[in-house]
């Protein structure tokens, strides 16, 4: 807690030291309350009171508990805008640092877990800063303040509050110690529904296809019942803690008063000023004692939410602790352009047994196409994220424009990259808001537009919305089908101008007679461009310069369609699968005809 009390701001910190001195202003005009009433009392009992005086000592009364109030008002704003400004700065510290995390560091975190830290977490320390800034000053300070007070008075009615302060400091240790496991348990079970719930809403139409809904019920259930029941636990402890601070303070109230009456028994009845500053003694001494109980009162409610925030405030450390795995080079200049090399590249996941890439060697010369093809699981998908530095090699090196991608410069990179994921993502907003999304040094045109949905076979979809480029998208790109979200993502990659186009299976979604016009555009338009593709039909990348066929993570085959047709099984066996023998120019031995 203390480490992220470290990104409060300088003028956060001028505000919290400037509600600090109120609060003990607040507590100044609160403690000289007692001290009026004892005057009044006095007054109310000499031979001739008169009321301009109690008049007076009622004025000054009013005054203290108005200018209380007021502190307390202006204290509150001030502590409400330090817990907001501390919160927007955490929040905003961990998103992005969230968002320099590689592949590996987000799966081993979980999305859920993530939201979760970055939303209901750090509300809990903006709770906690709120309250606490107030609470945890005031209640020690007043507890002090009111014990010195009363030092002095009475060591019997000293006694008898100190052993009641004890009890009450037992008490709290006691509950606090039990709490606080559960407590970290109820935050993994807010991740574990989240995950659940998360899983259940992506995929609600596969729940419903497969008559799955009792199933999934019964896993969020479960989540839900474990938390209901770990929270119920914590609940019982803490709503002990409320009623018995404050039979503690009648009880404390009506000890003094007991022990008062029988100290002022023992003076004599002659004795009538010592019998009278004995009472106002007991009434002045049970107020106070009644400020030390409800600064205890005080203490209660923060260590109630103590906690949790604590729990939270461990669980944004773990994130903000752990640095990215993907640091940024320095190298902003290359000597080549458009150029990809693999040297002896090998990749393993953390934690897998085996390597899911060994040994991968190919280079590619500006403009030339590459085509990456295998079976499901054969390391296609890895083998290009290693070219944006989704995850760095295990072993050898990644060069683009003669480079190692570990030491160029993570901008100089992505603007050299333009990036087609398998799975297409957009964003909520507009088509124009889509395809120009994030920075590139290509100029945000409306020609640089409309030619990257022209080339990405979009227009013809675009042309038919009421708003065209001005149409919005939904979150995720839910309004538009798979096909359309996937055009749109190649025209954000286009509009980019890069050197280097990755397309990751990204024409799967795509019907043939698209994806041969987008194919024969992008040679027709962008000739100086490298193009590198993982693909699942032969027909995609059968022109391709070259072609790398991977099976378990090792290259079994490279070169053109022709070539690895004649020297490569793996690659024949795919055609085969996938073309007749006409298509592919094989005789009726299946061997190819002469070329």
């Amino acid at each position: 807690m203390i480490k992220l009390l470290k990104n409060l701001k300088r003028r956060e910190i001028i505000m919290a030291v400037i509600c600090a001195l109120l609060i003990l202003g607040q507590i100044y005009f609160d403690l000289t309350l007692p001290d009026y009433m004892t005057d009044i009392t006095k007054l109310i009992n000499s031979p001739d009171p008169q009321t301009a005086d109690i008049m007076s000592i009622g004025l000054k009364m009013l005054g203290c508990a108005l200018a209380s109030a007021l502190l307390a008002v202006v204290c509150g704003y001030l502590a409400a805008r330090v817990a907001s400004g501390f919160s927007y700065t955490v929040r905003e510290k961990v998103f992005g640092h969230v968002m320099d995390f590689s592949s590996e560091q987000l799966s081993r975190f979980a999305v859920p877990s993530l939201i979760t830290r970055t939303t209901n977490d750090i509300t809990q320390l903006q709770m906690i800063v709120a309250m606490g800034l107030q609470m945890m000053i005031k209640s020690p300070v007043m507890a002090v303040w009111a014990v010195i007070k009363i030092l002095g008075k009475s060591w019997e009615l000293s006694a008898v509050t100190a052993g009641f302060v004890v009890a009450i400091v037992a008490l709290i240790l006691v509950v606090m110690t039990s709490v606080l496991p559960r407590f970290r348990l109820v935050q993994k079970l807010t991740d574990k529904i989240n995950r659940v719930a998360r899983e259940n809403l992506t995929g609600i139409n596969v729940v419903h296809a497969f008559n799955a809904e009792r199933y999934q019920n019964d896993k969020f259930d479960e989540a839900s019942t474990k938390m209901m029941e770990t929270q119920l636990k914590n609940q019982r402890l803490m709503a002990v803690i409320q009623p018995a601070m404050g039979l503690c303070m009648n009880a404390l109230v009506l000890v003094i008063y007991w022990l008062g009456a029988a100290l002022i028994n023992q003076i004599p009845l002659a004795d009538t000023v010592s019998r009278l500053n004995m009472f106002s003694e007991v009434v002045v001494f049970s107020t106070y004692a009644t400020y030390v109980v409800m600064s205890f009162m005080m203490m209660v409610m923060i260590f109630m939410m103590l906690p949790s925030a604590q729990v939270s405030a461990e669980r944004i450390n773990e994130v903000l602790d752990k640095s990215s795995s993907i640091v940024s080079g320095s190298e902003t200049e290359c000597s080549e352009s458009g150029t990809v090399e693999f040297r002896n590249v090998s990749f393993k996941y953390p934690n897998a047994a085996e390597n899911s890439l060994s040994n991968i060697n190919f280079r590619i010369g500006k403009g030339q196409t590459l085509a990456i093809i295998g079976a499901t699981g054969s390391g296609k998908t890895t083998l290009v994220g290693l070219i944006p530095r989704f995850y760095d090699a295990t072993e050898g090196e990644v060069l683009v424009d003669g480079v190692n991608v570990k030491d160029l410069d993570l901008d100089t990179l992505y603007n050299k990259l333009g990036y087609v994921t398998q799975k297409a993502v957009l964003f909520s907003g507009s088509i124009k808001d889509n395809v120009f999304f994030g920075q590139s040094a290509a100029a945000e045109s409306d020609e640089n537009l409309e030619e990257a949905i022209e080339l990405s076979q979009a227009k013809e979809f675009v042309d038919k919305t009421e708003d065209g480029t001005a149409h919005r998208i939904a979150q995720l790109g839910r309004n538009v089908s798979g096909g359309q979200k996937q055009r749109l993502s190649i025209a954000r990659a286009l509009a980019r101008k890069p050197e280097i186009l990755v397309f990751d299976d990204s024409f799967s979604a795509l019907d043939y007679a698209t994806d041969a016009k987008l194919r024969a555009g992008l040679e027709k338009s962008l000739p100086n461009t490298t193009k590198i593709i993982v693909a699942q039909r032969i027909g995609t990348i059968r022109n391709a310069d070259r072609i790398i066929v991977l099976d378990k993570g090792e290259e079994v085959g490279s070169g053109t369609h022709d070539e690895l047709m004649r020297s490569c099984e793996v690659y024949r066996q795919i055609a085969k699968s996938q073309l007749s023998e006409k298509e592919l120019g094989l005789n009726g031995n299946g061997e190819g005809a002469a070329i």
